[in-house]
């Protein structure tokens, strides 16, 4: 055992925490230790409210289209994998993965402009999302 070990040991033994402010209560782990702390408050206040700040909401919205699009793509493409490795030229799998890959790529046109809308209401950098890149989406399916 570290010397840290036996020190903390030894504390528990005298009894050094058996006192301590909010001993036996569950801890509060909706705080977010990335949070700025400049708006934990305000945040703190609307949450207990039932409200959340618009840019919030958006960004939840968008990273929950982020995924519907990603999983729709994903499916289509384990079908199309699926149907291609039958050894049998399939024209109708080979339109419909091409028609995937246009609605997906309509997709994510729609959710890098709601990502730039999003980013102009993010109060710091760091809060921004990054847009999509379709050839790297695309190339993380082979990936799967």
């Amino acid at each position: 055992m570290s010397d840290i070990e036996n020190s903390i040991e030894q504390a528990m033994r005298e009894g050094k925490f058996d006192h301590l402010p909010g001993k036996g209560k569950p801890l509060k782990l909706e705080d977010h230790p990335h949070e700025d702390p400049e708006w934990r408050l305000a945040h703190h206040v609307l949450k207990n409210s039932g409200f959340t700040l618009p840019w919030i909401e958006a960004r939840r919205e968008i990273e929950a289209e982020i995924e519907a699009a990603r999983q729709a793509l994903r499916r289509a493409w384990e079908w199309y994998k699926e149907t291609s490795s039958r050894q049998q030229p399939n024209p109708a799998s080979e339109a419909e993965w091409q028609r995937a890959c246009r609605d997906f790529s309509e997709q994510v046109e729609r959710i890098n402009r709601r990502i730039l809308d999003y980013n102009l209401q993010a109060p710091t950098m760091g809060l921004q999302l990054r847009k999509l890149n379709l050839e790297r989406e695309l190339r993380s399916l082979s990936d799967v």
